[in-house]
């Protein structure tokens, strides 16, 4: 996946400027796909040139405009092909797991600490998501309302079930995480006591 890609997933939802989309990417596409401002604004540049997004001055204010961005045709059809195209799996790269895999070499009182923040992060992602997945299913989570408002009451149990059920599968990961670090807390005390 490329930042190029969450945008375009963002911006069939509506057309944006380029703070709206740096504003709401995190609250959406943001829970799969990091990105910081600074990429965002380049991005949809480098895609209106390729054609991919329109840009439109808009009033921004009394006296200024800003660029707003709509989906073209083009863009439509590269989301839909990438959203066609089965994805290879990235080699892993997990600093938390290669840590914990050589904890022999820590205090045991350092293991227990980096666990336990690992337990608090995962336990916020759990939360975190949790209320984004629970808004979604309820339909009042902003990112939905915006995009339902956009397509026909026919296709919402649809947009709706697919969003809820990759919210489920991150919940499910950062819960996962979560047991793995408790049960590295009871292998610590077992190995090294207390």
């Amino acid at each position: 996946m490329s930042l190029r890609h969450a945008l375009l997933a963002l911006l069939t939802a509506g057309p944006l400027t380029g703070y709206d989309a740096a504003k709401r990417f995190g609250g959406s596409v943001g829970h799969v796909w990091h990105a910081p401002d600074s990429q965002i604004y380049p991005e949809l540049k480098r895609m209106e040139r390729d054609g991919l997004v329109a840009g439109e001055e808009v009033r921004w204010g009394p006296r200024s405009t800003k660029t707003q961005y709509s989906v073209t045709d083009d863009g439509i059809e590269a989301f839909r092909a990438w959203m066609n195209t089965p994805l290879g799996h990235a080699p892993v790269r997990d600093a938390h797991h290669m840590q914990a895999a050589y904890f022999e070499w820590a205090e045991p009182d350092a293991a227990r600490e980096i666990l336990r923040r690992h337990i608090c992060y995962h336990t916020e992602q759990v939360e975190l998501l949790t209320e984004v997945r629970d808004g979604i299913t309820a339909g009042t989570d902003p990112a939905i309302v915006r995009r339902l408002d956009r397509y026909p009451a026919s296709e919402h149990a649809r947009i709706i079930a697919y969003k809820a059920h990759t919210y489920e599968g991150m919940i499910s990961r950062a819960q996962a995480e979560i047991d793995w670090a408790h049960k590295g807390l009871e292998l610590i005390e077992r190995l090294e006591g207390t």
